[in-house]
């Protein structure tokens, strides 16, 4: 090798180094502020280009046992699992199993009138009208039965709508839970299975599940919330947020997560796009959703990121197409949302 030519490597090498060493001094300075050495803690991982550039926790996974917090636990991540519902149903479309203007009483006959004229695009939209049942003051009484899924519908179908179908965007659960229910009716299979075979198997994402409180799950981190001082998280049944909520995973899994969705392992380019498109109101108002996926912009570039917020814990992801920048952070409080330093870190590493 020429003298020039490893010198320049030489350097190249050390330039990589300054930089990887400011950037994780720099992203370490924003965390251990929020998330305490003795309190619940978060992980965090920031990939770009293939690149794994930070991968840290902090804080406890379990207070009783006093198990410090390692990147590999695996969290529960609320409404991030409406990714893999709108996926999942993006899977169908695509063969032919069912078309994203089918209304829902195709699949749901004995859906109310006013499912006549809520698709499937409505729900995966938040577009439909339909009542949010988390908003309902009678969940309460579900929130620890172990419901099917067409129970939990029943729970709440007949419930007016907000607005008619396409007029306005309202975030709601029970669209999802919805789009769960007919991702059973279309495919004879469980959501679990469905999610299980057709996402995680195929994206090699072996510590992501359909969450259980009965399972043994390796690495699983205890929930808290701040009740004037710090408590377990309050119980609550998995079949009730159901596909709007209820899946378990780590950062690693949604690192490969992201690359499945990027190099089509999961769904064509077509279809995957279909979840990363910005839909319109009856009005020509666009809306900041895709299907399962925000819409937002940090410097003038548009990002696809989806946050999380179940009983005991909070989650984010954000990731920058344009440059290939994917960070994802998982908390095991209700009282520490990872939210602002996810959006903080990407922010850092945009060009």
């Amino acid at each position: 090798m020429k003298p020039i030519l490893k010198f320049l490597i030489i350097v190249l090498l050390d330039f990589q180094n300054v930089f990887f060493q400011n950037l994780e001094a720099k992203i370490d300075s924003l965390i251990p502020a929020k998330f305490k050495s003795e309190n619940p803690g978060g992980a965090f991982l920031v990939v770009k280009k293939g690149k794994v550039l930070y991968r840290k926790a902090f804080g406890m996974a379990d207070l009783e046992l006093n198990i410090k917090m390692k990147p590999e636990f695996v969290f529960e991540i609320g409404s991030m699992t409406k990714q893999f519902t709108a996926i999942s149903v993006l899977i169908l479309a695509e063969k032919g199993k069912l078309k994203l203007d089918d209304e829902i009483t195709k699949f749901i006959p004995d859906y109310p009138t006013n499912g006549n004229n809520i698709t499937i695009h409505h729900l995966l939209t938040h577009t439909s009208g339909i009542k949010d049942f988390t908003s309902m003051k009678a969940i309460k009484n579900i929130a620890r039965e172990d419901l099917s899924p067409k129970e939990l519908v029943d729970f709440f179908k007949n419930e007016p709508i907000d607005f008619k179908p396409g007029e306005q965007y309202k975030y709601c659960n029970s669209g999802y839970v919805l789009l769960g229910y007919i991702i059973e009716i279309v495919s004879g299979e469980s959501y679990k299975d469905f999610i299980t075979k057709n996402i995680f198997k195929k994206a090699g994402m072996e510590n992501t599940f359909y969450a259980s409180h009965d399972r043994i799950i390796k690495n699983r981190v205890s929930g808290y919330r701040d009740k004037n001082g710090l408590v377990n998280a309050n119980y609550i049944s998995f079949a009730i947020p159901y596909a709007s909520g209820s899946i378990m995973s780590n950062v690693d899994d949604l690192a490969k997560w992201q690359h499945a969705l990027d190099t089509n392992i999961i769904l064509g380019k077509t279809f995957t796009q279909m979840a990363f498109t910005n839909y319109q109101l009856s009005n020509g108002t666009y809306i900041d959703y895709g299907y399962g996926w925000h819409l937002e912009k940090l410097k003038n570039k548009t990002v696809r990121e989806h946050g999380g917020s179940i009983f005991g814990f909070n989650s984010m992801g954000v990731y920058v197409p344009e440059e290939e920048i994917y960070v994802v952070g998982l908390s095991n409080c209700e009282c520490n949302s990872p939210t602002a330093l996810v959006k903080d870190i990407a922010l850092q590493l945009m060009e």
